[in-house]
């Protein structure tokens, strides 16, 4: 059998569960997770090869009305990865009405003219799934997707009917990537992001979105399997500043405690972890900031 592929964009809204739905396809977590909107601030691309199919998937930002710099760049790597892929899964949440967001996507898969299927996460909220029917309904007059699949990344349910019906968006032309590759993100990205994740769900609403991590050193002793991280939190405020910390050091050391426990599962290895905190003024606005942290697609248009 020939080996097919198909790069995905995963789009949809904010905090719909686009990231849960890939790290649920993937058997394996790769991009972060919380239950607050706007987690994903750049594409990550992830990477299932199973029955002489690989699927390349690219995790987009939430589409949301920009507030700064930081925001224009998470809106124009959502515009770039719908234009560059051959096929878009959109994500909604199971009994939502439409927004005008998913009316800018069903615009701009016409105008691409892109197959997409709708995904409809969060099924397991609903009791009964023929309440679906009328939400079904509306986005097939929204657009022509190629298949509608109910699902659940909390409960893995119409996962494999999903990931059966994006195979069938793929073509002949061999795997772009080997057949062991997970995500062609850098360790250090998926260290600094674990970390980040762990302030999304440890933190107040406002702080977790004003702060970045920068992953500055990551290196395997040589006397053993023990790799060093050195990481430091980049926030707007003094105020925030201290409250990462927490008292006597005791948020930092919960982030840290959390964050090393994930990074031990997902690189194999023990974690040596080191989190320093800094004040960065406005730093979602000062492109020069921005593109030393790794925002560096010159997207801050």
């Amino acid at each position: 059998m020939s080996q097919k592929s198909a790069f995905i964009a995963i789009v949809g809204r904010p905090n719909v569960g686009k990231s849960s739905l890939l790290n649920k396809m993937l058997k394996q977590k790769i991009a972060i997770v919380s239950s607050k909107p706007q987690t994903t601030r750049t594409r990550i691309m992830g990477v299932l090869t199973e029955h002489e199919t690989q699927l390349v998937f690219i995790d987009t930002p939430g589409l949301h009305k920009p507030k700064n710099s930081l925001d224009k760049f998470m809106l124009r790597s959502v515009n770039e990865s719908v234009a560059g892929v051959d096929a878009c899964m959109l994500v909604v949440e199971a009994n939502s009405e439409i927004t005008e967001g998913e009316k800018l996507f069903a615009e701009k898969f016409k105008a691409l003219g892109i197959p997409a299927v709708l995904a409809i996460n969060k099924i397991d909220t609903v009791k009964n799934k023929e309440e679906l029917a009328p939400q079904i309904a509306k986005f097939s007059e929204l657009y022509d997707f190629s298949a509608v699949v109910p699902c659940s990344a909390q409960t893995g349910d119409g996962i494999e009917p999903l990931k059966a019906e994006l195979r069938t968006l793929s073509s002949e032309g061999g795997y772009m990537f080997d057949e062991d590759t997970l995500t062609d993100q850098p360790e250090r990205v998926l260290a600094a992001e674990i970390i980040r994740e762990k302030l999304l769900r440890l933190l107040d609403k406002e702080i977790p979105h004003g702060a970045a991590v920068f992953v500055e050193r990551m290196k395997e002793r040589s006397d053993s399997s023990i790799v060093d991280i050195e990481a430091t939190i980049y926030c707007e405020k003094n105020s925030h500043k201290g409250i990462i910390i927490g008292k006597g050091g005791s948020m930092l050391k919960k982030i840290g405690s959390y964050a090393r426990e994930d990074m031990e599962k997902f690189f194999g290895c023990k974690i040596n972890l080191q989190i320093w905190v800094k004040v960065k003024e406005d730093w979602r606005n000062r492109e020069g900031i921005l593109r030393s942290l790794g925002y560096d697609e010159g997207n801050f248009d």
